[in-house]
């Protein structure tokens, strides 16, 4: 039957899978009561009493307004960098070789976050296919 190599490689790879698991909930179960006390202590300042519903309705409005607040700072920051970048455009037989490897080096990372996101997106694999 052609199907069955496949077949039987998937079933191993789900039992692998599934051992994994199993460990993984054993290691958590074992420390994660000792983890988690630990990092209730260590960030008790940011803790805040009561601990209620309403607070953290309360704590989340908060942070989405403050975000949305700082939304005119952020556009104007964006503005001022872009008008420094056509200041550089403009001056080009002035631009430093530091300036333009910086530049290229950031490019470079735009470009491999961008790759990273298209193979994320196509569920980890480089082709596309599954296998």
């Amino acid at each position: 039957m052609p199907g069955c190599a496949c077949t039987s490689g998937m079933a191993s790879k789900l039992h692998q899978l599934q051992s994994k698991v199993v460990q993984a909930s054993q290691f958590a179960a074992k420390h994660g009561c000792a983890y988690y006390k630990q990092l209730l202590e260590k960030n008790q300042q940011y803790i805040q009493q009561p601990p209620s519903v309403e607070k953290c309705n309360e704590l989340s409005k908060q942070l989405f307004y403050t975000r949305l607040a700082s939304l005119p700072g952020r556009y104007e920051s964006f503005w001022k960098e872009l008008d420094c970048i056509k200041q550089m455009w403009k001056n080009k037989p002035d631009i430093k070789v530091e300036d333009a490897g910086i530049a290229a080096l950031f490019g470079i990372e735009l470009y491999a976050w961008f790759c990273a996101g298209e193979i994320v997106g196509r569920g980890f694999t480089l082709t596309g296919y599954h296998v």
